[in-house]
């Protein structure tokens, strides 16, 4: 009887999956027809038109195509903007696991531009090395930072960022010395939680600090400042993959908390005007600064991004005229080759000088000066791994800030999903599924062992070149592959300049 009784559900169950299944055939034979149909009397896309059903497997590769690349048809040096070796790179440092290779490197080295580095013949032994030195950051402020770590998180803003990333990353940031910067989109209760040292960023909407109108709200300013973890404030007038563009959010990641922290509404588009509405020129930058420095305290500058110098000699005759004080307290380069949550493709790869460029021509400016010890030079674009934060350093930069590198030590595979609130990963996205994926306490170590490994080895690079401390790595130490096959030094294509002038104080 039970056999029977089985045989029954058995023969019962088949025959429920074949109708199913002749339901399901029919149904997808039905879209098919639909599908046929539509696209073959369309106007709009004549591959459709021309190729009904079958031609909407392009968008279906095409969409797919930037994944499987990574990982079954590109070389480890051919992606962009982070290559596989890049990437796998700081997926070691950040896991702490073993990373050497072997046999040999698969980097081009007769590449035109590719830089690496001279060693000394006889470096000075290990137990002779020191810790980075303390850097101090806005002397004639009420508040001067000191700040030894050379690696810092760059400004990612809360928004741009899921809470859990931007956890991890204050988590991590306090456990590896380093400071974090908030990007232009306020600061969130989440920046403070690890108790990590932070650095304030105002974009030209103002957000968290601004009027209904727009404008700086002093008060808020001062409560903002008031955490003894913010230590210094950057006003942002641009950033590399968008030289003349505001910040851009989309209204999807607009959430009720993100608003509030903003001062903005609820899902809409969160668009930054292009530049400070209080801010069109040298002089009303000066001012801005000192204003703000004033007014809280803090070590004061800016970030941008430069296609030309001429308004940072602009910059220096009015430091010359107000006197050294006034000086910005540091200033942020940010190259072309900057990343961001969502851009124009045009201006993200045709506007603005690349940081190789931008970098040495800013610091040969303050030199030329007199202003290169006031003013403390941050750059940022693409210093991923050991190798280019050294050559920044090299360059004459004192602090090297990464927001991609910190992104990849969260987790981040490239999906390119950080304007589409789709991240696989939990990190660019504000869906709560998603954002689980994201495991707070594991990514904070992560995000130490990266920033630490990627100074202890900038420390291998500069102990080969036989200096003590990476801040003294310079132009002499590095070299870099010309046109003809053969390598120039760095300080013979960007020569140091003399000191023209130098600001007094007031």
């Amino acid at each position: 009887m039970e056999a029977t009784g089985f045989s029954h559900w058995l023969v019962v169950l088949v025959e429920t999956f074949a109708v199913l299944f002749m339901l399901l055939l029919v149904i997808a034979i039905l879209v098919i027809g639909v599908t046929w149909f539509v696209d073959r009397h369309q106007t709009h896309n004549s591959v459709l038109r021309n190729y009904p059903v079958i031609g909407h497997f392009r968008y279906w590769f095409l969409h797919l195509g930037e994944f499987f690349r990574q990982y079954l048809y590109s070389s480890d040096r051919e992606e962009m903007p982070f290559n596989r070796a890049q990437r796998m790179w700081v997926y070691r440092a950040a896991k702490n696991t073993e990373n050497t290779n072997a046999f040999g490197s698969t980097r081009d080295l007769h590449l035109e531009g590719v830089p690496f580095f001279v060693n000394a013949a006889f470096p000075a032994l290990g137990q002779m090395h020191v810790k980075p030195q303390p850097v101090r950051i806005g002397p004639y402020t009420r508040e001067p930072y000191d700040h030894a770590a050379f690696f810092n998180i760059s400004a990612m803003s809360f928004g741009a960022l899921s809470a859990p990333a931007v956890r991890a990353l204050s988590i991590g940031a306090a456990k590896a010395g380093i400071w974090m910067d908030t990007g232009e989109g306020g600061l969130a209760p989440y920046h403070l939680e690890g108790g990590c040292d932070i650095v304030f960023e105002i974009g030209t909407a103002k957000y968290g600090v601004r009027t209904p109108d727009g404008k700086l709200d002093d008060d808020k300013l001062l409560a903002i400042c008031a955490h003894q973890q913010v230590k210094m404030v950057s006003i942002k007038l641009g950033q590399g993959a968008k030289p003349g563009m505001g910040g851009l959010l989309p209204g999807a990641k607009v959430t009720a908390e993100i608003a509030a922290i903003r001062g903005i509404p609820m899902g809409t588009d969160s668009q930054s005007p292009n530049r400070h509405l209080d801010i069109g020129n040298v002089r009303e930058l000066m001012d801005a600064i000192g204003h703000i420095r004033d007014l809280t305290g803090k070590p004061t500058g800016f970030k941008a991004v430069f296609g030309d110098m001429g308004w940072i000699s602009e910059l220096c005759d009015e430091v010359t005229r107000r006197g050294i004080e006034s000086a910005p307290d540091f200033i942020i380069v940010d190259g072309s080759e900057g990343g961001t949550g969502a851009a124009p493709q045009t201006l993200m790869e045709g506007v603005g000088l690349p940081l190789r460029e931008a970098l040495p021509e800013l610091v040969n400016t303050l030199i030329e000066r007199g202003l290169r010890d006031r003013i403390k030079v941050i750059c940022s674009g693409k210093c991923i791994t050991a190798y280019d934060v050294a050559w920044a350093l090299s360059m004459g930069a004192d602090f090297v800030n990464s927001a991609r590198g910190f992104m990849l030590a969260l987790g981040c595979i490239q999906s390119l999903q950080c304007n589409r609130n789709t991240c696989p990963t939990g990190i660019t996205t504000q869906n709560p599924r998603l954002q689980r994926g994201l495991v707070v306490m594991d990514k904070s170590e992560r995000v130490a062992n990266y920033a630490r490994n990627v100074m202890y080895e900038v420390g291998i690079i500069a102990h080969s070149c036989g200096v003590d401390d990476p801040r003294e790595l310079d132009r002499t130490h590095c070299r870099v592959m010309g046109d003809d096959g053969v390598s120039v030094p760095l300080v013979k294509l960007f020569p140091y300049p003399k000191v023209q002038a130098v600001a007094e104080k007031a």
